[in-house]
């Protein structure tokens, strides 16, 4: 008898307790969508798929290694000499050397280069510097110019002419 008035009991008071609870809280979300009207936008149009067609199979191969080779004999007969000696001005950039000062013996000028790790280089004309296979064409009081080799896209050796200006900044010193 005791256990089926305790179980009684319990089920009241478990009723007694679920009721009035959540009552402020269901009250305000009343209150805050009372006004409130949901409105989902419609799916943008799906366009249709249209097909692309793949019509390049009746071109040549732009990486077929015979096409490669064909374009690479073509050459010319312009090549830098390969089994002169290299000069000590060819190892650097012919951007990173700086045409310090000249020196004139006689009618033979020549030019003082100054490499990126400081030291000096006396040049002269037939001399050679840079990466690009560059000779010495002419020197004056203000610049040297060059003849470069340089090979282009298609593998072929072809001549540019650069110069090399004088520092102003080292001649004010």
């Amino acid at each position: 008898m005791k256990k089926s008035l305790l179980a009684s009991s319990l089920v009241f008071f478990l009723f007694g307790c679920a009721g009035r609870e959540f009552d402020d809280l269901k009250s305000w979300m009343e209150e805050s969508t009372r006004g409130m009207k949901g409105k989902v936008e419609p799916l943008p149009e799906v366009k249709p798929y249209k097909p692309y067609i793949y019509e390049a199979f009746d071109l040549v191969d732009p990486f077929n290694r015979s096409k490669m080779e064909i374009a690479k004999k073509g050459g010319g007969g312009l090549a830098p000499n390969l089994n002169r000696p290299k000069e000590s001005l060819e190892a650097y950039d012919l951007e990173k050397l700086r045409m310090v000062g000249t020196l004139q013996r006689g009618k033979e000028i020549s030019a003082l280069i100054q490499a990126p790790d400081g030291n000096l280089f006396r040049v002269k004309m037939g001399s050679y510097m840079g990466q690009n296979f560059g000779m010495i064409t002419a020197i004056t009081e203000s610049e040297i110019t060059l003849k470069e080799i340089v090979e282009d896209s298609s593998g072929d050796w072809v001549e540019k002419t650069s110069t090399l200006l004088l520092d102003e900044t080292e001649s004010k010193k």
